[in-house]
């Protein structure tokens, strides 16, 4: 059996927790603190430990869905981005940049939050950013 550790990152929160990823026979399987990591030398919180099972998950989201009609369709990642655009424009062009906020997540690096921040604040004109860190 091809058993190996990946060496990464924790998915759940800003922290940036090291973590080795158990791969076996090529699928994910499980996951274990990496010692001597800066941040966590070596502990994991209960999400650390098991910030591997939503990989594999059925219900996990793997394409964009837009919502019409009475439920979700597929759509290209393309499609997709180009209706966020057009909206965020439209409701820009029509209520005005306080009118739209954005909610950024732990689950996010503290720079993706960074940037969401800019985007919200350079691009679109808007003070009205939060965030929903609870750690």
């Amino acid at each position: 059996m091809e058993y190996r550790t990946v060496p990464s990152i924790c998915p759940y929160c800003g922290c940036g927790c090291g973590v080795l990823l158990e791969v076996a026979e090529g699928r994910l399987i499980g996951v274990l603190p990496q010692k001597g990591h800066p941040v966590n030398d070596g502990k994991l919180c209960i999400k650390g430990w098991t910030c591997h099972e939503f990989v594999h998950s059925e219900r996990r989201l793997t394409k964009p869905l837009i919502k019409g009609g009475e439920g979700f369709r597929e759509a290209s990642w393309e499609e997709a981005l180009g209706l966020v655009a057009s909206r965020l424009k439209e409701i820009k062009e029509k209520e005005g940049s306080s009118s739209i906020a954005f909610l950024c997540s732990a689950k996010c690096t503290n720079e993706e939050n960074y940037l969401l921040q800019k985007f919200s604040r350079a691009v679109i004109g808007t003070n009205n950013i939060d965030h929903c860190a609870r750690l």
